[in-house]
């Protein structure tokens, strides 16, 4: 499979720039598989669409202010978006990349400072942090994708209702759409709700190359699977309910954790790269937004559709003028 053949036409007015004054009525596209069907409703009308007894997973991640905004003592300005903490410092995504070079101090507000201790090519670098750490933290912001252009007036809304679990550098998107109605009216109809941790890094917004297809395998992200939400998943299979990832990096981390073959709870970092011809262990049905052509979530997303199912129903969704990507509409796989 090459990455033309994911690729897709998309008019750039369909490219959400801002969230809906209410989360949920965003739009939702329903696939019913079992019965080739597509319903066109809102978010708000999720519960319809789910039986008592259908377990919801989500994903807990919360973005952390990982844009800073750096100057070189020649006066440059640096971009750093921080991925994750290893032990000698901060895997971060550098722009400029070829003007830094190994061993530079770079400066942030009050004269704080971070040193590039190693690059590693493809734009990655190992920074440590020198002087103030909590002034660059301070002065951090959340980091909008870049095809969002407009800036966001209120900075929880790339925040889920329910992030707690500080770590990504991405938001999960398909979390944005809950609000506190959609989890009352969700239980009232029955529906349990788990939850994962994924911090959403380079695995998830990256843009695919051949050589990641070829390897079969993106970059690690951490995650954790705890044993509660083990046991509410073991529960709902064995009476024959549907398990629903909200998004593919709770669907991701659920996959995972069943690596080998049974789910367990576990934690520690994936690879895992799903595309179609995985055979998923966990995971029954899928909330997920429009995403960007040639990538990763594209391919999961195929994988529950086939590739010309999934092309197919993007094609739907730009002549019904749905909203694409980040602060997009939605669709719930059945």
């Amino acid at each position: 499979m090459s990455l033309e053949e994911y690729d897709y036409e998309l008019p750039s007015h369909l490219i959400a720039q801002e969230p809906l004054p209410e989360r949920d009525h965003s739009r939702l596209m329903v696939v019913d598989r079992a019965r080739d069907e597509v319903i066109h409703a809102h978010f708000y009308d999720l519960p319809r669409f789910l039986e008592a007894g259908d377990l919801l997973v989500a994903n807990d991640t919360r973005v952390r202010p990982a844009r800073w905004r750096l100057r070189r003592k020649t006066g440059g300005e640096v971009e750093v978006l921080l991925l994750h903490p290893e032990a000698e410092g901060w895997l971060v995504l550098l722009k400029p990349y070829r003007r830094v070079r190994e061993g530079e101090v770079l400066v942030g507000p009050r004269e704080s400072r971070v040193r590039v201790r190693a690059k590693r090519g493809e734009g990655l670098a190992l920074l440590s942090l020198e002087k103030d750490e909590e002034e660059l933290w301070r002065a951090g912001e959340i980091p909008l994708p870049p095809y969002i252009r407009k800036p966001l007036q209120d900075p929880e809304r790339y925040q889920t209702i329910y992030a707690r679990e500080e770590g990504s550098a991405a938001a999960p998107t398909a979390g944005l759409h809950f609000t506190e109605r959609t989890f009352r009216d969700l239980a009232e109809k029955g529906v349990q709700v788990a939850w994962v941790t994924l911090h959403v890094g380079l695995g998830t917004f990256r843009p695919l190359r051949e050589a990641d297809v070829a390897r079969g395998t993106l970059h690690s992200e951490w995650y954790r699977v705890p044993e509660e939400t083990v046991a509410m998943v073991k529960e709902a299979r064995a009476r024959g309910k549907r398990v629903v990832a909200v998004g593919t990096t709770a669907c991701r981390a659920l996959e995972a954790a069943a690596k080998g073959g049974e789910l367990r709870a576990r934690e520690g970092w994936t690879d895992l790269f799903i595309q179609p011809g995985y055979t998923f262990r966990v995971v029954s049905s899928l909330i997920t937004n429009f995403h960007l052509p040639r990538s990763s979530l594209l391919y999961l997303v195929a994988a529950f559709l086939g590739r010309e199912k999934l092309l197919q129903l993007y094609r739907l969704a730009i002549e019904r003028e749905y909203r694409f990507y980040s602060f997009g509409d939605a669709m719930l796989i059945l």
